[in-house]
């Protein structure tokens, strides 16, 4: 590919980047699922069994790479960075080591449906970005469950569009 080629291709890919709304609401929901992440990660770390810390610290420290890099992302598009709750509700009770080893895994997958609307919604480079990080939440999703799903992000929406009460109820949960 010659440099002029290359740096047309490089300003077609930069104005669909610059695409609107769509895409900072995307990677706001997606740097307020890695706040969450992180949170619920915390709460992990604190009942795991020391066999598999390091796969959560592992996890934990990427979850908040990811996060800070959204939180730049957020600014560089125009926006506000949301900022985390002081605390998140969990889905469910956490009090022992299989406990959070089932939260880490229902974070991941969470994750994984905010990423696959980041792939939708994203310009070129940023559904590149999205995919990966999407690919990188349904891997270590397998991992804490043992097994995965055939479309990572899309069959968990199903479960997580069902009716839940009050719309409030769900702004501090994970």
């Amino acid at each position: 590919m010659s440099t002029r080629t290359a740096h047309q291709a490089k300003k077609r890919e930069d104005a669909e980047d610059a695409d609107g709304t769509d895409e900072l609401t995307a990677v706001q929901a997606a740097l307020a699922a890695e706040h969450a992440a992180v949170y619920g990660y915390g709460v992990v770390g604190g009942r795991i069994a020391a066999g598999r810390r390091k796969e959560a610290m592992a996890a934990y420290d990427a979850h908040r790479a990811r996060r800070d890099a959204l939180h730049r992302k957020v600014r560089d598009l125009g926006g506000t960075p949301q900022a985390a709750a002081a605390a998140y509700e969990l889905p469910f009770p956490v009090p022992d080591a299989a406990a959070a080893v089932r939260l880490a895994a229902e974070l991941e997958d969470r994750l994984a449906a905010v990423y696959a609307d980041l792939v939708r919604a994203g310009g070129r480079a940023r559904r590149r970005e999205a995919a990966g990080a999407l690919r990188e939440a349904a891997v270590r999703a397998v991992r804490w469950r043992g097994g995965g799903v055939a479309f990572p992000g899309l069959a968990e929406r199903a479960a997580a569009a069902a009716p839940s009460g009050s719309e409030d109820a769900s702004a501090g949960a994970l």
